[in-house]
């Protein structure tokens, strides 16, 4: 039996609620990465049935960022972003190791830098080119 449009939600399926957050574009995505044991609730790896409720821990990674976010709300909706924001609230030590990943990232150096060898440039070759003919000739020494 379906509960009535004004009957109000106590508890959801993790994977509609990461979707209903706007954490994942799609439903999908978001089973995905719980199959992947990307996400974790209470501290326990979670399935995507899993039911989450007001004041539950989820633990999730996005790409490279970890987050930790505080069950604050549930929707079985998505709506927008300012509105899936009130669905949770973002730990501070959460948002410390975000804001400090950023930052590491901005610093970082350029991955095109670090390498050392690889193909030539123009200038390179010809220079090669150039080092080359003058070490080697035709003739017998």
């Amino acid at each position: 039996m379906k509960p009535h449009a004004d009957h109000a939600l106590t508890s959801l399926r993790i994977d509609k609620w990461l979707w209903a957050a706007r954490f994942f574009k799609t439903r999908s995505l978001a089973s995905e990465e719980i199959g992947k044991n990307r996400v974790q609730v209470n501290g326990q790896d979670a399935k995507a049935s899993r039911e989450v409720k007001v004041g539950d821990t989820v633990r999730l990674r996005q790409g490279a960022v970890d987050r930790t976010v505080l069950v604050q709300g549930i929707s079985a909706n998505r709506g927008p972003a300012p509105v899936a924001q009130l669905l949770y609230a973002e730990t501070p030590e959460s948002i410390q190791a975000r804001t400090q990943a950023a930052e590491q990232n901005r610093l970082s150096r350029e991955p095109a830098l670090s390498i050392e060898q690889g193909r030539p440039t123009k200038r390179d070759r010809r220079q090669i080119e150039r080092n080359w003919n003058d070490r080697w000739s035709a003739g017998v020494d």
